[in-house]
């Protein structure tokens, strides 16, 4: 394995432009967050995501890149509903006990406006806390403080 991941590394390198390589970079960093546990997950890892969580809120914010651009060179919707669902997802869950976990059930998201600058900045709440659901919103904002998206999750309560 190591000696395949060795030669598409270096196939990639000596083939790619800048750009490619910038993005590769990002990734790259990426997979380390997770190995070095700075992320928990490979997907917190490869979208770089720095997380403040109290009691009552959740905050993450990922750094812009083109990798996470679709093809008008603004960030994925994909993208922004992935954050706002690991957003509100994170604070359900920081409100369940332990050998408990919350699943999104529904997720509705209103968009707003492009996802440009140099970060997105998620922020959930809880609206309605039940014993087997929970109800959270959340916005996503653009680096020059511009509301990009709106969000609601339905989440779910389950057994580990």
């Amino acid at each position: 394995m190591k000696d395949h991941l060795i030669k598409l590394l270096e196939t990639c390198i000596e083939n790619s432009s800048d750009e490619d390589l910038g993005a590769l970079s990002f990734v790259l960093e990426g997979i380390q967050n997770k190995i070095t546990e700075k992320n928990t997950t490979y997907i917190d890892g490869l979208l770089h995501m720095e997380r403040k969580l109290d009691e009552n809120s959740c905050e993450i914010t990922v750094p812009n890149n083109p990798i996470l651009y679709n093809n008008l060179n603004i960030l994925h919707g994909g993208i922004t509903a992935t954050v706002l669902d690991t957003t509100m997802g994170t604070l359900a869950n920081y409100h369940l006990p332990e050998g408990f976990g919350a699943v999104t059930n529904q997720l509705n998201i209103h968009y707003i406006a492009p996802g440009t600058g140099d970060k997105i900045r998620c922020r959930a709440e809880i609206v309605h806390k039940g014993s087997k659901t929970m109800v959270i919103s959340g916005e996503a904002f653009r680096s020059d403080g511009k509301k990009i998206a709106y969000a609601t999750g339905t989440f779910f309560t389950i057994q580990k």
